[in-house]
């Protein structure tokens, strides 16, 4: 078992509290913490050889105060006139000791200010532009998003949130002065929330799919009972109006990149009717990359969902109003996240939106449209029923593959992409944008990504592959390709690519190594297949001439 990444907490005020609870959460992943001198917040992001960033941490949080790092918002604090280009000037100064700090770790979490509730500094002038204590935390908070947003190892957390989250117990004046903490127990649990909600998101363990029932679920009402014209969605209704919520919040997180499947006990011709014709509807059956309706076993059709959908149980939520089918989900898939589901549908969106497990750290356009990119596949996948053979359906669809050097404008979504593949991925291994930009600037060593579309639509950059030169040959030190397009000859067309490449660069083979995952039993298959060892343990080999070949359904772009 790898040891915990270290967390490095940075404040101005007394942490231990924090760095206690986090060594007692439960909740994955697991974290080392350890507590920066307490009070030298700047002192400590500015110096870079204290010991408590011996061994480096993986992680850096910075939680202060405004008035302890910007002197001037102090001094207004105290009812000077203090303008507020000073104190924006200021937050620049120590957003470029975030940004420093930013370099030497994978992810650097920076805190929002905030100001204890009792503290009303002008009152109804507090948001007057030059004068109010309010406007100057509004103007200071947004300057600090947008001078870390350009730097993707930076981000900016809402310590607000959690503060209206606890409410007038937030903030403890008492606590202040007997230990210089300034927040009650429940703040510091609510920021491990996030707090541990972004690290996820670092290891790109997040949920992608959300399986959904639909009776009292998605709807209010038995559809088999009330017909798709009975059913409780909108209206001039409260409890339809909640469902229609709930339909939107699960909407919106499609936009995010989170898709979305039916399994419900219903015929699937009324059920796929009721999406498709009543009027207060938000989510239509295009909506959905999948559906199981009819009268099976749920776990058994929601296996058939992830098989179909190439997604494992740890990708997957299950939403249910039955008590007895969310049991029988855990019981059969313990790595499934299924929520306690309330009989009020009001409570629904807030439950869901609170499992934070949906949270990235990066969002690209190809998350955007991923929905529709499975809406797509569907529609391949219906149209290899149609076709009779296998060459047939491939010739079909008119596969294009478009391959691109890594560069700052793709390396979000290839760093998004190294991190959530799991089957056909080489070595498994996770990375940043800036790490993997940072790899590239050795010399020897090149990154390319792989754009994919058919006549379906653009399934966006769906592959990635990383070389490095070493003597007379070239080593294939990553290859990942996402699980959507896997199967259509997209895999070899990378390596008709790559071997060009290892051919334009006067080298004799490509040298591959593939890493036991326990989940990338696919890649590993694909290379043992089609390339052959070289007597050394673990180590396959493709010698050129010739460059591997081009599969005859794909077209390679320039």
């Amino acid at each position: 078992m790898s040891p915990s990444p270290r967390l490095l907490l940075v404040s101005d005020f007394n942490l231990d509290n924090l760095a206690g609870l986090l060594g007692q959460d439960p909740e994955a992943p697991a974290v080392e913490p350890v507590v920066a001198p307490f009070g030298q917040a700047v002192q400590v992001l500015a110096d870079g050889s204290l010991s408590c960033w011996d061994p480096v941490p993986a992680v850096c949080l910075v939680w202060t105060r405004p008035q302890a790092v910007l002197p001037a918002f102090a001094r207004r604090l105290q009812g000077e006139a203090v303008g507020d280009e000073e104190i924006l000037s200021e937050v620049d100064a120590y957003a470029e000791l975030l940004l420093a700090a930013a370099g030497r770790v994978r992810l650097l979490l920076a805190c929002t200010w905030a100001l204890p509730g009792w503290e009303r500094g002008y009152g109804p002038l507090d948001l007057r532009p030059g004068i109010g204590l309010g406007h100057a935390l509004l103007l200071a908070n947004l300057r600090l998003a947008e001078r870390l947003a350009a730097e993707p190892r930076a981000l900016v957390l809402d310590a607000r949130s959690w503060l209206e989250a606890v409410g007038d117990r937030a903030w403890s004046a008492k606590l202040w002065h007997l230990g210089r903490i300034p927040f009650h127990r429940e703040v510091f649990l609510a920021a491990i929330r996030d707090l541990k909600a972004a690290l996820r998101g670092l290891e790109g363990q997040v949920r992608k799919l959300v399986v959904v029932d639909l009776d009292d679920t998605l709807w209010g009402g038995i559809l088999g009972e009330v017909g798709w014209e009975g059913l409780r969605v909108g209206g001039h209704d409260p409890v339809g109006e909640a469902y229609l919520e709930l339909q939107r919040t699960l909407k919106a997180l499609t936009r995010r990149g989170v898709l979305l499947a039916i399994a419900s006990r219903n015929e699937e011709a009324l059920a796929l009717e009721a999406l498709a014709r009543h009027p207060e509807m938000a989510l239509r059956p295009e909506d959905f990359a999948g559906w199981r309706i009819d009268w099976q076993d749920k776990a058994g059709n929601l296996a058939d969902l992830l098989a179909e959908l190439n997604l494992g149980p740890q990708a997957a939520v299950f939403l249910d109003d039955s008590p007895v089918e969310r049991d029988r989900v855990r019981q059969a898939f313990p790595e499934v996240l299924v929520p306690e589901w309330p009989g009020d549908p009001s409570a629904g969106p807030a439950i869901l939106l609170g499992l934070r497990c949906f949270d990235v750290l990066r969002l690209s356009a190809e998350d955007r449209a991923r929905a529709g990119s499975y809406t797509a596949e569907r529609q391949r996948r219906e149209l290899r029923r149609q076709v009779p053979s296998l060459e047939g359906w491939l010739g079909s669809l008119g596969v294009q593959v478009r391959p691109s050097p890594l560069a700052a404008g793709n390396a979000v979504r290839a760093a998004q992409l190294l991190s959530r593949t799991n089957q056909m991925t080489l070595t498994g291994r996770r990375a940043t944008e800036a790490e993997l930009l940072t790899w590239t600037e050795v010399p020897g060593r090149e990154a390319w990504t792989y754009q994919v579309s058919d006549r379906f639509g653009d399934s966006g950059l769906t592959g990635l592959a990383c070389l490095e030169s070493r003597g007379d040959r070239a080593e294939l030190v990553e290859f990942c390709l996402s699980c959507r397009v896997i199967g259509r000859g997209i895999e070899e067309a990378m390596l008709h690519h790559l071997t060009g490449r290892v051919q334009a660069l006067g080298l004799t083979a490509l040298r591959v190594c593939p890493v036991d995952t326990g989940r990338n039993q696919p890649c590993r298959e694909l290379f043992a297949r089609v390339f052959a060892a070289t007597g050394e343990s673990g180590v396959l080999e493709w010698r050129l001439p010739p460059v591997f070949p081009l599969p005859g359904h794909v077209r390679l772009e320039p």
